[in-house]
């Protein structure tokens, strides 16, 4: 009994997996997203999704790369702590190091956003 019950849990925690993924993907194209790379748990995917979104939906126009930029940095600073960049743009390489759990590489519309996390450690004199 106590094996079947095991074996309940894993399927139980293997479809809600998939639900989850699938909730994620209807997301992604209502919000015009396409993940490019990602080290990152879901909820925090979504939160830099909708504030991409909404930053892109406020501008009226042309693109500031800069301001969604600041904005990403910002919500992600004071949400989930220090030391998070953003680089925002249409054409441009990168080679990162991150903290684990702390990658995300996407486009929405025809903007790339890389945001990533990165280890603070105080300077000893």
């Amino acid at each position: 009994m106590d094996g079947a019950q095991e074996e309940l849990e894993r399927r139980s925690k293997f479809l809600n997996g998939l639900i989850q993924k699938k909730k994620a993907i209807e997301q992604h194209d209502r919000l015009n997203v396409r993940v490019r790379a990602c080290d990152m748990p879901l909820p925090l995917q979504n939160c830099a999704f909708r504030c991409a979104r909404d930053q892109l939906d406020s501008m009226p126009g042309k693109l500031d790369s800069k301001r969604l930029a600041l904005a990403l940095k910002k919500e992600f600073d004071s949400s989930y702590g220090p030391a998070w960049h953003c680089i925002v743009g249409t054409s441009f390489g990168s080679y990162v190091t991150h903290s684990l759990g702390g990658f995300l590489y996407f486009s929405i519309d025809k903007v790339y956003i890389l945001l990533f996390k990165t280890a603070v450690e105080p300077l000893e004199h």
